[in-house]
């Protein structure tokens, strides 16, 4: 019988999974190894715990490991419906709150260790997050697609933890009713980079999509998203790695200065405040929201039970 115990929190209406407890044999306090070993060894744990009958495909995991050094408070690999995430930055301000919920951390600062670098978060209350995410950059600009339906679209290509074209000139008004329409849209621009062999660098698959559209209120915020994430769901949140791509195309524009504030809005409506630093190579953006606790519990993998490592569909 394997026990895991877990705090389900949401970062401005996107859910994240924390799971509390490495049920493994081995211990193992590198993020990167860790997450190799999940993805080769053990995908059922993301599958048991995230996938029905326990979870549902728009649930982003994050499963707490030990810390690799005395410098850092956790490690975490975050994963998803359609695999392993490299970074997740709805999913590093839900950890904290989550961490703080169970005693873990105290408000302050902290250093939690991802497969792709360590970052600072600072845990400002029991709800609010700012962390410092890892380099950001551009990778490619102005990159012009044309969609299966004949329709042209021109994008950056950009790196924020994960890949992202983020797109502005895609003509479809960003809204909760459109929801679906967007999805397929992003999905149509993400069969069509991979058909024209666009990609992030090395080769790296250029996984989430990401529209820009105007704010619904200029007071608020100064833009608004949609981002389709790797399993086809799309992202409730502003996106923190997306917002940091971004932050990453308008430092590189001119059109954002260092230290000064980026206010990105999601397709529900909640809102991400994001800056950054001047580094070489790229920038080190910073992001800050809320998260709240929805539930606490313990999974149990009953031996008995033909679907404990979770349903593909």
């Amino acid at each position: 019988m394997i026990r895991i115990p877990f705090i389900d929190t949401h970062t401005g209406g996107e859910p994240t999974r924390v799971l509390l407890q490495v049920p493994l044999a081995e211990r193992i306090t590198d993020a990167t190894k860790l997450r190799r070993l999940l993805q080769s060894q053990h995908d059922w744990m993301r599958r048991a715990t995230i996938l029905p009958p326990r979870g549902n495909p728009i649930i982003v995991g994050a499963l707490v490991a030990p810390p690799p050094s005395p410098e850092c408070s956790a490690g975490v690999v975050f994963f998803n419906n359609a695999g392993y995430l490299g970074m997740c930055g709805h999913g590093t301000i839900g950890l904290m709150v989550a961490l703080h919920a169970a005693d873990r951390v105290p408000l302050g600062s902290h250093r939690i260790d991802t497969p792709v670098g360590q970052v600072q978060c600072d845990l400002l209350t029991p709800h609010r997050v700012r962390f410092e995410n890892v380099l950001s950059y551009r990778s490619l600009s102005g990159v012009p697609v044309t969609l299966g339906c004949g329709a042209r679209v021109v994008g950056d290509v950009a790196w924020g933890g994960n890949w992202f074209f983020i797109c502005h000139d895609h003509g479809q008004q960003i809204a909760p009713d459109r929801a679906e329409a967007l999805t397929q849209f992003c999905m149509e621009i993400r069969q069509a980079l991979r058909r024209d062999g666009i990609q992030g660098e090395d080769g790296a698959e250029i996984d989430h999509i990401e529209l820009v559209g105007p704010a619904t209120d200029p007071e608020r915020a100064d833009a608004r998203n949609f981002v389709l994430c790797p399993g086809g769901e799309f992202d409730r949140s502003p996106c923190g790695t997306g917002t940091s791509a971004k932050i990453a195309c308008l430092a590189a524009d001119g059109k954002l200065a260092p230290g000064e504030v980026f206010r990105q809005e999601s397709i529900c409506g909640s809102i991400f405040r994001g800056s950054y630093r001047l580094v070489e190579g790229g920038v080190l953006p910073s992001i800050e929201g809320d998260a709240f606790v929805t539930a606490r519990g313990e999974f149990i993998l009953d031996p008995q039970d033909p679907f404990r490592l979770g349903l593909p569909v």
